[in-house]
């Protein structure tokens, strides 16, 4: 029996009331299993970036459940979120959210420091070489490349080993090679064990994953297993037709 990190039940989010109600997810049932790499991908407005908040516990669903273990989100308080989102849950932003007065080495040590804990010295040092920013971790922010920012960013959300990375479009800033590092990056994190679910608009990206889940109205409408950029570019033709 392959693990569940994360399960979903009749997730539903609306927003507005009466007639101006708006279903972002409508009935939402998944598993992510423990270890694998999942894409999300949908049209815009299609629910993509609602659900992986509502999973990620920066957001809260209306009606239905979503477990991560052994825990539901939809029973903890504010207290207990923030304990999960620190020691449970890695969120890799398309906007980096990097702390401008730390340095690269202190952004990616934060969640750690927060939490009290120790870096594991040899998987950091893995990490900070995959992502290739070893020369750069003694500076700020605003003196790295977009790219260099988001690989400071992937790095921060995989060092402290969480039960599950979210990465949020982790590659839609960047160009074609610095994409291919960070996807690389988050392939093997998985192929180690790490369970990594990632929004993407990009058939490239998705052909790195395990698998594909496709939303569509806020459902789940069809997903690939070892997806190819051509089965994706595919299924994403037909939803649009």
């Amino acid at each position: 029996m392959t693990e569940i990190a994360c399960q979903v039940r009749g997730l539903t989010k609306t927003y507005g009331t009466g007639q101006a109600v708006v279903r972002a997810l409508d009935d939402v049932t998944l598993d992510l299993l423990a270890g694998e790499f999942t894409a999300v991908m949908g049209p815009s407005g299609s629910g993509k970036s609602t659900l992986m908040h509502c999973l990620a516990a920066l957001d809260t669903a209306t009606s239905g459940q979503v477990l991560v273990g052994e825990q539901d989100l939809t029973t903890l308080d504010d207290k207990a979120l923030t304990r999960l989102r620190r020691d449970e849950i890695g969120f890799v932003f398309q906007s980096f959210n990097l702390v401008p007065t730390l340095s690269a080495e202190e952004n990616i040590l934060l969640p750690l420091a927060i939490a009290g804990r120790k870096p594991d010295r040899e998987w950091y040092d893995a990490v900070v070489d995959t992502v290739g920013i070893g020369d750069r971790l003694r500076h700020k922010p605003s003196e790295l490349s977009g790219g260099q920012q988001q690989r400071v960013a992937v790095a921060r959300a995989l060092v402290s080993r969480p039960r599950i990375v979210f990465a949020d479009e982790p590659t839609g800033n960047l160009d074609s090679r610095s994409g291919a590092e960070v996807l690389d990056l988050l392939r093997r994190s998985a192929d180690q064990g790490q369970t990594i679910v990632m929004v993407t608009h990009d058939p490239v990206a998705a052909s790195y994953t395990d698998r594909v889940v496709f939303l569509a109205d806020g459902q789940v409408v069809s997903e690939l297993r070892e997806p190819t950029r051509e089965q994706v570019l595919e299924v994403m033709a037909g939803m649009a037709g």
